[in-house]
């Protein structure tokens, strides 16, 4: 019984070895290639430009509470016990409003991000469709599930190439 069990080791073995030497892998840097690409550069931009405005408010937020802050830590120990009250209270105001408007803008602009992979996944997809055939792939694995791949095998600038054109 033994014996037959090794015999059909032996064969499973040498089966999975020959078809895993037949299948052709290739591995692509999905984030990398989509971030890199001109649709996401001039999104980009865009984005900054949408959002100046708002970067500027939350960066006025965050200074103004900042001063009032180190006010606070230099002056507060010659001010009456009202004075320095009111002003940790100013100064509790201002962090809530810089969070608010933080936590608005970043929102904002991470369904903007959403939205734009959403649409780039159609081109995405067709690229690396396309790349499958053209290097006579069998599968195509996105380099964060990989340990190691020959830089022959990397096909991320080629997807690069496709999602430029």
């Amino acid at each position: 019984m033994t014996r037959l069990m090794i015999i059909l080791a032996a064969a499973l073995m040498a089966f999975s070895a020959q078809v895993a030497a037949e299948t052709r892998i290739g591995v692509v840097d999905l984030r990398q290639a989509l971030f890199s690409s001109n649709d996401a550069q001039a999104f980009s931009e865009k984005l900054q430009q949408d959002f100046a405005g708002d970067e500027a408010q939350v960066r006025e937020a965050q200074e103004a509470a900042r001063k009032l802050k180190d006010r606070l830590e230099k002056d507060g120990a010659m001010m009456n016990e009202s004075e320095r009250n009111q002003l940790a209270a100013e100064f509790q105001e201002k962090v809530k409003e810089f969070n608010f408007l933080k936590q608005r803008l970043d929102a904002t602009v991470n369904q903007r991000k959403q939205q734009f992979l959403e649409g780039a996944r159609p081109e995405v997809d067709a690229a690396v469709k396309e790349l499958l055939e053209e290097n006579d792939l069998d599968l195509i694995l996105p380099s964060e599930a990989v340990v190691y791949v020959k830089p022959e095998m990397n096909l991320t600038t080629q997807l690069l190439e496709k999602l430029n054109q």
